[in-house]
């Protein structure tokens, strides 16, 4: 720690005479840019972690975590979800059966990759029912032909709850007629909203109509999985795929959409290196005004040796101001950053809303989200006081090497 007397000359010193302002004024800089960069990489970060959030929660909480699919329908697929729940990394199973198509009506026309649920099931792998804004998924039941549609869809094909909407598969079927691709129409039963890219994608129908559709036996396509922590979903779907490994095939999240969350993980990374630099800027700014500051103290820094202070007393009083910068900065950025963090939703919320900028089309979520979280936090302000007293040293050795002698000489 400093010493007392450490401590009150060196923050007599953290301003500099009247005659030279431009060391207070570098001093100032410094702890601005400090400020800011400190401000801003927090924020940012608070900003990349939201993303990372709602990719985990709205895009991995609809697309399967884990799945084993089957080559042939699966009759007993209870029997088969009841051993992969035995995994302790499984929190819960779905059977279902996948297909693609094309929807129709209004004649509007889009291609939709289609899902049999059984909605008890559903529930407990996905987060649709709590994301319903009209109707429910317990209205997909079977023989009712009912549809569950995401609010994009909806407004492309010009439907209302109620509507029929026609659902038509890549497949051809004879007839007298000659060869037709196969249709069902549909009732519109539910509406949900998790993100653009979700909802003009994905429908959900009853799986026994599915199986129906695609002319098999009741039965399951395969079994999803919801998994207690996410990253091990590749280790959980071959085991589950190992139960049957000659007509089981596993498949996992990694597969599908590990790309997108790579590249979050990725440009978080680069977005904080590339802010930090700005701290580490004002850090060398912190060097410069003290080297300065010692040119412009070196009369005092000899008086104080011809009384018997010490290069360790010296060094200490040099390393007061940077301290200071340090501390003051520091503390600002965060409280900065964190206010930012909590508010940037809204901000550019209100800002989309009032000028009509559309900013978030090109993403999978229509608001900027933002998770501030502690340990990000603690990382920064920790980096930051550690910089900031790096940067004291060369100065404050310097002015400790001083010679009383010389300098007065001159004086």
């Amino acid at each position: 720690m400093f010493r007392p007397l450490a401590l009150f000359i060196g923050l007599r010193y953290t301003r500099a005479e009247r005659s030279n302002r431009f060391i207070s004024f570098i001093s100032l800089i410094s702890m601005i840019g400090l400020t800011l960069g400190v401000a801003v990489l927090i924020t940012v970060l608070s900003v990349m972690n939201g993303f990372d959030r709602e990719l985990k929660t709205r895009i991995l909480g609809m697309v399967p975590q884990a799945t084993v699919v089957s080559t042939e329908i699966i009759g007993d697929w209870q029997q088969l979800a009841d051993k992969i729940k035995e995994d302790p990394e499984v929190a819960a199973v779905a059977p279902f059966i996948q297909l693609q198509g094309m929807l129709t009506s209004n004649g509007q026309v889009a291609g939709i990759m289609v899902t049999g649920v059984d909605p008890e099931y559903e529930k407990k792998v996905s987060i649709i029912n709590d994301h319903m804004i009209e109707g429910s998924i317990d209205t997909l039941q079977s023989g009712d032909f009912s549809i569950v549609l995401g609010e994009e869809m909806v407004k492309s094909l010009g439907l209302r709850l109620g509507d029929k909407v026609t659902l038509v598969l890549p497949e051809a079927s004879p007839s007298p007629a000659g060869v037709i691709p196969r249709f069902k129409r549909f009732t519109l039963t539910g509406i949900y909203t998790i993100s653009p890219e979700v909802d003009s994608l994905m429908a959900f129908i009853p799986m026994n109509d599915a199986a129906k559709l695609l002319r098999l036996p009741d039965g399951a396509q395969g079994v999803r999985m919801k998994l207690n922590d996410i990253f091990n979903a590749p280790m959980a779907s071959e085991k589950a795929a190992a139960i049957a490994p000659e007509r089981l095939y596993p498949n996992n999240w990694t597969q599908t959409h590990g790309n997108l969350f790579g590249a979050i993980q990725m440009e978080k990374a680069m977005v904080g290196l590339l802010l930090f630099l700005i701290i580490l800027v004002a850090a060398f700014n912190i060097v410069s005004s003290l080297v300065m500051l010692v040119t412009d103290k070196k009369a005092d820094i000899a008086i104080l040796k011809t009384f018997g202070a010490s290069p360790r007393l010296i060094t200490q009083v040099f390393m007061v101001q940077g301290v200071v910068i340090g501390v003051i900065g520091t503390i600002a950025g965060t409280i900065l950053g964190v206010i930012f963090a909590l508010t940037v939703s809204d901000i550019l919320g209100f800002i989309n809303q009032t000028f009509g900028l559309n900013l978030f089309d090109a993403y999978f979520v229509n608001y900027l989200p933002s998770q501030l979280r502690l340990l990000d936090v603690v990382l920064i302000t920790g980096a930051s006081f550690i910089l900031s007293f790096l940067a004291t040293i060369y100065p404050a050795r310097r002015a400790a090497r001083i010679q009383p002698a010389q300098t007065l000489r001159y004086e």
